[in-house]
């Protein structure tokens, strides 16, 4: 890795980490709120991370660890939030989340088990989000709340997911063809480390900035 890379890698945990502590800072402000799961999913996240960079992996490998368990919360978790609370549709929620736990099935046929990340089902997972993201958008765009859009929790949060996990969608799909390109997977790559962290701090800007009863 070049030395941007490995600082912008050490800063990604620190910027889970800042997003956490200040979630947990308005966790008073939201426990009567459906925002309350969002602390417990930052708090969540920041935890896997440092257990997935410092944990030992005994009876199970961290290719399982992050293909079975922290990447399916991350993807269920923000359908939830998006199809269920923002856009008010629960009956989306159930199918979309159906639809992507269904996704491993060809990856347990015929795709390598031991990569961090399963391109597959991590893909297709994206898209869905990505469909989400584009309703989330028209729903701001036409809400009468347009010109107070900064106030709004989801803007941030949509922006984030935007930068990062959609902005790396590219990436994550062809990484094995990227390889080959040193160049290009190092740009990408860079990119990739920069918006996720990135993504964190606009999680706790949404806190910040955002409306408490939204």
């Amino acid at each position: 890795m070049t030395e941007f890379q490995e600082f912008a890698q050490k800063s990604l945990l620190w910027a889970e980490g800042l997003a956490a502590v200040i979630a947990l800072f308005h966790y008073n402000r939201l426990k009567g709120q459906h925002w309350k799961f969002f602390v417990f999913y930052l708090v969540f996240i920041f935890l896997g991370e440092a257990y997935g960079k410092w944990g030992s992996f005994v009876h199970f490998t961290k290719a399982q660890y992050y293909n079975y368990l922290l990447m399916p919360i991350q993807f269920i978790f923000f359908y939830w939030l998006y199809a269920a609370k923002s856009l008010g549709k629960p009956k989306l929620f159930w199918i979309i989340s159906i639809l992507y736990l269904l996704s491993f099935i060809p990856n347990e046929l015929y795709f390598a088990k031991s990569k961090i990340v399963f391109a597959f089902n991590y893909t297709f997972g994206c898209l869905i989000l990505m469909l989400l993201v584009i309703m989330e958008y028209y729903k701001q765009i036409t809400s009468q709340e347009i010109l107070n859009f900064n106030k709004n929790k989801m803007f941030y949060i949509n922006l984030g997911i935007t930068l990062s996990y959609i902005g790396t969608l590219p990436f994550m799909a062809f990484l094995s063809l990227l390889v080959k390109y040193k160049e290009i997977w190092d740009m990408y790559f860079s990119y990739f480390l920069l918006s996720v962290s990135v993504m964190y701090i606009l999680f706790a800007s949404s806190f910040i900035w955002g409306k408490q009863s939204s």
